[in-house]
């Protein structure tokens, strides 16, 4: 407990000058009750409380000035030092009063503002939308947000954000109120990130996700459909690995400024993923295939790098903007370049439903082929090749089968492309010839004359150690190379003839028999029959000719065979007639459904028993 007293609390001045008028003012009615009587003495009374009464009431209302001017100091450096302009504004939406921080926030002063309509200080194309906002808060709806220019004290327009609230029924401000805040660097800064977002770095283009964004956008915009190209450059990946990763950015930086330049003004150009880009063109179907024909051109011209000009190749996609979501657009669009892709590049395709089916077949062959030879889901048929003297099967040729449990039979035209671009060739081709040559010794007993031919793309005839494999075979089912044929199409011959020529010299050094299938005639496969180590061609039908041919060309092409010691085996033979017209222009050997059709191994086995094969292939 505090011994020290406690101080004595002083009476402010007034207060005491009214306490001792009051005492005296009493004093002096006790006096007069005394000489004057009852009557007196009410009187002097009431007159003492009235005077009391009159100077606390003016000692008040001085204590609220002074309290009141206090408060109005602190509110006045919480608002000049704040980061708001605080602004109100009368019935008329004029300007009645503003913080002290106009100055220092906005350069504005009292004379530029006060009195002034709140919309003159607006961006003319932001008093339309400001005006909705008042109108909204004063119809008595929740503070609203107010995003507009407003000019400073410098003339410079700057980016705000303004929460407006209706107070006009509270008496002690009666005015519609702002809160004004500078968003301009948050903008910017916003804006920035939003750029970062939407655009490739290294080109500068939009990205995939800005052009999705277009795509649903455009799309359900009325007018014109729009058009979306999908461009995938082949050739870069080869840059990269021969110059490095600069050049080949290079190289991209030069494509998306080729894009710029060939786009139209409103078109959009993106860059999706490291060597595919896109552009939506504001156009129909006509004049957006007009610019994929510009861009084709001009993306394929010559590329100055350090070590010398290259060239890419580009495969381009269209697809119809309105065929549905932005995803569904990409996917049309991409399917259309794959196509075009897959028909040889430098080439423009269209997507179409009949496009997606085989697209879609596509891609379900190539999910299902990996793993189809260790699934034990290849298969080989055999048609026999007859001697067209005495019709009896001289030889037999094997064709693959795939037998997938979801795609059904899958032929060689549709399996050999997808196992080429898998790179699977190489395995599907191995065990091709490791049946076929089991099958063939097997059958040694009943036909030991009999020949068997295999297909081989020039892709496998060309890897270096095919020969040596074929050789390996052979040895592995100890039979004779003199009774296996490796049968190559003549189609895709010319990209590396050297190495074709020397691979069937290899096979023929072993003893294998080489042939050319399917031969046209023309003039180009004339020259490379002189070219090439052959013992057979395989005749394409069109050589023999209709039911009524004119100058059936396979009597000139069965004298030049003669003339190169070649046989000619005359393939898809559909007719009697046809048969006929192969046999009197002197062609030794026949193939097709008008001899026999392909069948399983047991039933060739079979058809061999009943018809022995009268000699071997000489």
């Amino acid at each position: 407990m505090s011994l020290v007293p406690p101080p004595r609390r002083s009476v402010p001045v007034p207060e005491a000058a009214a306490v001792l008028a009051v005492l005296l003012l009493v004093a002096a009615g006790l006096v007069g009750l005394l000489t004057a009587g009852r009557a007196a003495m009410v009187t002097v009374a009431l007159v003492a409380v009235a005077l009391l009464h009159t100077l606390l009431t003016a000692a008040e209302t001085r204590r609220y000035a002074e309290r009141l001017a206090r408060q109005e100091a602190r509110f006045r450096a919480l608002v000049s030092g704040g980061h708001d302009l605080i602004l109100l504004l009368d019935e008329g939406l004029r300007v009645r009063w503003q913080s002290p921080a106009a100055t220092r926030l906005f350069g504005l002063t009292d004379a530029d503002v006060l009195g002034r309509p709140f919309a003159d200080l607006l961006h003319p194309r932001d008093r339309s939308r400001a005006g909705a906002v008042f109108a909204a808060v004063r119809a008595g709806r929740p503070p609203g947000l107010l995003a507009a220019r407003l000019r400073d004290g410098r003339g410079d327009w700057r980016e705000t954000e303004s929460t407006v609230s209706d107070l006009r029924d509270v008496p002690e401000v009666a005015a519609v109120v702002l809160h004004v805040r500078d968003v301009g660097e948050w903008r910017r800064l916003e804006r920035r990130v939003h750029h970062l977002a939407v655009t490739d770095r290294l080109t500068g283009l939009a990205n995939r996700r800005e052009l999705r964004r277009a795509l649903t956008v455009r799309r359900a915009e009325p007018g014109e459909p729009a058009t979306l190209l999908v461009l995938d450059l082949h050739g870069l990946s080869e840059i990269n690995d021969g110059s490095g990763q600069a050049v080949g950015d290079r190289v991209l930086v030069e494509v998306a400024d080729r894009l710029r330049a060939a786009a139209g003004p409103d078109d959009l150009v993106a860059g999706l993923a490291g060597d595919e880009f896109a552009v939506i063109a504001e156009a129909g179907s006509v004049p957006a295939y007009g610019l994929a024909d510009r861009l084709l051109t001009t993306l394929t011209e010559p590329y100055r790098l350090p070590g010398g000009p290259v060239r890419l190749e580009v495969s381009i996609g269209l697809a119809d903007t309105t065929a549905g979501s932005a995803d569904d657009v990409l996917r049309q669009a991409d399917l259309a370049r794959r196509r075009a892709s897959q028909l040889g590049r430098n080439r423009v395709e269209w997507y179409d439903a009949f496009l997606e089916e085989q697209l879609v077949r596509r891609l379900d062959l190539e999910r299902e082929l990996a793993g189809a030879v260790t699934r034990g889901e290849l298969d080989l048929v055999y048609q026999p090749v007859h001697g067209l003297v005495d019709r009896q099967p001289a030889g037999t040729e094997a064709l693959l089968r795939w037998r997938s449990p979801l795609l059904g039979t899958v032929l060689p035209a549709e399996l050999i492309p997808v196992a080429a671009d898998l790179g699977l060739l190489d395995e599907v081709g191995q065990w091709v010839l490791d049946r076929a040559c089991g099958q063939l010794a097997a059958w040694s007993a009943t036909s030991p004359l009999l020949w068997m031919a295999v297909n081989v793309t020039p892709a496998e005839l060309t890897a270096p150690d095919f020969v040596t494999r074929v050789a390996a075979t052979l040895a592995r089912h100890r039979v004779a190379a003199d009774r296996l044929v490796v049968e190559v199409n003549e189609d895709g011959l010319d990209t590396d003839l050297p190495t074709v020529v020397a691979r069937l010299a290899g096979l023929r050094s072993l003893g294998v028999r080489t042939a050319l299938d399917d031969f046209h005639a023309g003039r180009a496969s004339l020259r490379r029959l002189r070219e090439l180590p052959l013992d057979l061609v395989k005749v394409d039908p069109r050589a023999v000719g209709g039911s009524e041919p004119e100058q059936p060309l396979i009597g000139v092409v069965a004298n030049l065979g003669r003339r190169l010691g070649l046989e000619i085996v005359v393939e898809e033979l559909e007719s009697a007639g046809q048969v006929d017209r192969a046999y009197r222009a002197g062609c030794r050997y026949g193939q097709g459904f008008a001899l026999s059709r392909p069948a399983t191994a047991e039933r060739v086995e079979a058809f061999l028993e009943e018809h022995p094969s009268p000699g071997a292939l000489t």
